[in-house]
């Protein structure tokens, strides 16, 4: 819950630093401010440095630079996330954040939005278990281990999944490749994750690319960089993903979808641990550990000769199959229960036992992660404190029922009553709201600016987060 959630910001600019703190004090967090490095060290030593759980800051400062109280802070057992801000974003400096354990690296100018989205996802990607709490280990006291980097935790009583947990911790310290396969929403990111942070290379980098975001030649160039003159456009040297894991974890997500030229290279790196950066003249040496996932049946793409069958063979040393949700319908109830508590916004919200038996005989196509938007978008909408097999209809169908009748609306002004009723169902949140009506921040707030100036917005959307 993001009341619960608190954010350090360090900048040295007193307006720079007020309008990062506004922004994420609208998302719900709890913000605190510093405007030194140093200040912020003390905040993070002080004893009450546990509570921080996310760490903003500008990467020039006066004295002490972001960088170094990232490394400071570390050393001093910190165990906030980090996101580094700069207006000079270099790749040397990409390289150091990442190498220090940064979640991301954030170059100014960025909008609010940017800002909101990365915190949420820094935060989640830390307690996020979109399978949650393994209950076979429990809860790990603060303490003598709170200096310890956080490990990545699943929610299940299945004892098909605390089996594969167990293979999956047996192995989290070896370099051999992994390979997971299950069905889009069963958690294939969130067990790469686990692996990464239950092995050796916890507190290294983990980075994550998805194949099937990108070109070919540009999938190329992010995975394993470019020297200046490569190719048009390529004004500098850019260090690909697998250099910015060295020495931690790569993802390579839906690998399925990597075309066979690629595959090609892919395989060397897994046979040499070295790349080729696009336009380079030597090879570059990597230590990274790489897990690779996909949604499909790798099989029998080989046999249709869509995937390399050497490269087959090289990811599958350790293999790794996630059930579907309607197979370990025993962690549905679970999950809901972890999910209501995240989402519930500080209500105390509770499933009656009618609801509760309706989401366990629901097949759940898009698996864990279904549930979990479900169980959001009802917190999100609820007007009691105990949710009821009603409140789970037709979020697939329609977002939200619209009082009044339709006939005779155009479809903008269908749209615009859709969006300022969902505005009002949030309290006026823009994130949660662009959350349910499936579009972007920045897609929203140019709604409410159009709206603005045809007059239509209400005084009191005009403002939100």
């Amino acid at each position: 819950m993001n009341e619960t959630r608190r954010i350090l910001v360090v900048d040295d600019e007193p307006a720079m630093r007020a309008g990062l703190t506004e922004v994420l004090a609208r998302g719900g967090f709890t913000v605190e401010q510093a405007a030194t490095a140093e200040e912020a060290l003390a905040r993070l030593r002080d004893g009450a440095g546990d509570a921080v759980d996310l760490l903003v800051t500008d990467l020039r400062l006066p004295g002490m630079s972001g960088l170094e109280l990232v490394r400071e802070a570390r050393l001093a057992g910190a165990d906030a996330g980090v996101i580094v801000i700069t207006a000079h974003g270099t790749v040397e400096d990409a390289v150091a954040a990442m190498k220090l354990g940064a979640f991301d690296f954030l170059t100014k100018p960025f909008s609010p939005g940017d800002l909101l989205h990365l915190a949420t996802r820094a935060l989640g990607e830390r307690t996020r278990d979109a399978t949650g709490t393994d209950v076979r280990g429990g809860g790990r006291a603060r303490g003598a281990e709170a200096s310890a980097p956080r490990r990545r935790t699943i929610v299940t009583r299945d004892p098909g999944m605390q089996r594969m947990l167990e293979i999956a911790e047996s192995v989290a310290s070896s370099r051999a490749p992994v390979l997971v396969q299950g069905e889009s929403g069963t958690g294939k990111e969130l067990l790469a994750r686990y692996l990464h942070e239950h092995g050796s290379r916890r507190g290294r980098p983990f980075v994550a690319v998805n194949c099937a975001a990108l070109p070919r030649d540009l999938l190329e160039s992010e995975l394993f960089g470019h020297e200046r003159g490569a190719f048009t456009g390529a004004i500098g040297r850019k260090i690909g993903k697998f250099e910015l894991a060295n020495g931690g974890t790569i993802l390579l997500d839906e690998i399925s979808e990597m075309e066979l030229g690629l595959q090609a290279k892919l395989l060397r790196v897994l046979q040499e641990y070295e790349i080729d950066r696009v336009g380079g003249t030597a090879p570059v040496p990597v230590d990274v550990r790489v897990v690779a996932t996909t949604n499909r049946l790798l099989r029998e793409l080989v046999d249709r000769g869509k995937f390399r069958e050497d490269l087959y063979y090289r990811l599958t040393v350790i293999p790794l199959a996630l059930p579907p949700l309607r197979e370990r319908r025993g962690d549905i109830d679970l999950l809901a229960t972890h999910f209501l508590e995240r989402f519930g916004a500080g209500r105390k919200l509770v499933l009656s036992p009618a609801a509760r038996e309706a989401l366990r005989n629901r097949p759940w196509p898009g698996n864990v992660r279904e549930l979990e938007n479900a169980i959001e978008r009802a917190a999100l909408l609820a007007r009691a404190p105990v949710l009821e097999p009603a409140d789970f209809e037709g979020e697939s169908r329609a977002p939200l029922q619209i009082g009044g009748s339709l006939a005779g609306l155009t479809v903008r002004e269908m749209e615009r009553r859709l969006i300022v009723d969902t505005l009002k169902r949030t309290r006026n949140n823009r994130t949660q709201a662009a959350r349910l009506l499936g579009i972007s921040i920045r897609t929203l707030r140019n709604k409410l600016a159009e709206y603005r100036q045809r007059g239509d917005l209400e005084p009191g959307l005009l403002t939100g987060s």
